[in-house]
């Protein structure tokens, strides 16, 4: 948080507070909020600036409205279950600039909040168009964001308007990423056990590379365990690969060795015939050692894979954990997720889940309540463990530009 400002070091009173928020939530059949994680989890930041006498500005995206109007992807609904919430009244804006948002700001009373209405029914919000930048900028005092979800993206409400504002800062929920995602992971308590799966080595080429830096142990689950495999000259039938990175795959576990770093690579797998992804089912399952024989591909760790990860991940001190190891969204090819979702949760150390599927893999577990941290950032947590910078975060080192 190097250059960066707390929302605790700035005096808000009186202030119209812009905070750019994560509440692109699911909306059920009826238009109402299916799942309200991401409002509770903005709720610190905003219960904090109106206990010190803001005048809170709430500006968020709702789905991908592909810069229209469009009353399916409307933000009312969120107003409505915030202002349950925060068991007090929010005035919903039905646009986000302009002269009659600017008017009922200026009227707006301390301790008092406004949503605005869908960023994205602009499309100058993701083209970072400099004049809606600046017509965001006109509605703010101080600038806070909050939402680490998006911080990965230039957008005009995550970066563009930022120079424009005098004051900001990040919220509560971006600090606690940041805590997290850079502090616990770049100074860990040891043995720091790191455990990577998804489908391709290709997406996480950075996050392995900079892990390798750090960590004691990585685990390597998914289908990215497959190219690895084949970079073993093992065998692994119909199992999806990434063939162009192979080569790399050698490289990474020459690095691993070279480093030091324990690098674990599965040992047997649940493999099929047959998978229908759409209709979440798997033909024949079998358990294959070793190799894997053509016309079987792999779709989960196996239970001894399973079972010596989850004993690294119980003796270790700090454990990150990012993409499912399995096909997590059948239930067949579930379990090896879910046992290292057991295992962090009985781990006595600080588990850090990295965003994404992994943080639905650990909901569907049932152990959520039991990891230290689930990030809210699926690409933000995975670009800011590879070390890259988030624009919406750099834009906060820049200087006024008013």
């Amino acid at each position: 948080m190097e250059g960066i400002n707390s929302i605790r070091d700035i005096a808000v009173e009186g202030k119209r507070v812009f905070v750019r928020v994560d509440f692109n939530v699911p909306l059920d059949p009826n238009g109402h909020v299916a799942d309200n994680t991401r409002i509770v989890a903005a709720l610190p930041t905003i219960r904090y600036l109106l206990e010190h006498g803001a005048k809170v500005v709430l500006a968020s995206h709702l789905g991908r409205p592909k810069g229209q109007r469009n009353p399916k992807y409307s933000l009312r609904p969120v107003a409505e279950a915030l202002a349950t919430l925060l068991n007090q009244p929010v005035l919903f804006l039905e646009d986000c600039i302009g002269s009659e948002v600017e008017d009922s700001i200026s009227e707006m009373a301390e301790n008092s909040v406004v949503l605005l209405e869908n960023l994205r029914f602009h499309a100058e919000e993701e083209a970072n168009d400099e004049n809606f930048s600046k017509a965001l900028a006109k509605l703010a005092d101080v600038y806070v964001n909050d939402a680490f979800g998006t911080a990965h993206r230039a957008h005009a409400s995550t970066a563009g308007m930022v120079p424009y504002v005098s004051e900001k800062a990040v919220g509560f929920l971006i600090e606690k990423e940041l805590e997290f995602l850079e502090g616990k992971v770049n100074h860990p308590e040891r043995p720091f056990c790191v455990v990577l799966g998804g489908a391709k080595v290709s997406d996480k080429i950075g996050v392995i590379e900079s892990v390798l830096d750090k960590a004691d142990r990585v685990l390597i689950g998914g289908a990215m365990a497959y190219t690895f495999a084949l970079a073993q000259g093992r065998s692994v039938g119909n199992s999806r690969v990434e063939p162009d990175y192979i080569e790399l795959a050698k490289s990474l576990l020459e690095k691993a060795k070279a480093k030091n770093v324990d690098l674990q690579l599965p040992i047997d797998t649940v493999v099929t015939n047959k998978v229908d992804f759409d209709g979440r089912t798997l033909g024949e399952l079998k358990i294959a050692e070793g190799v894997i024989e053509d016309g079987w591909e792999g779709v989960d760790i196996g239970p001894k894979t399973a079972e010596k990860y989850a004993d690294f991940i119980r003796n270790s001190k700090t454990v990150l954990w990012n993409g499912p190891v399995g096909i997590f969204e059948i239930e067949a090819s579930a379990q090896g997720s879910y046992k290292i979702a057991h295992a962090m949760a009985a781990c006595e150390g600080t588990t850090i889940v990295g965003g994404g599927d992994c943080v639905k893999a650990i909901h569907q577990s049932g152990c959520a309540d039991e990891i230290t941290f689930l990030s809210t950032g699926g690409g933000a947590s995975l670009q800011l463990l590879e070390g890259k910078p988030l624009p919406g975060l750099e834009a906060l080192k820049t200087r006024t530009s008013l």
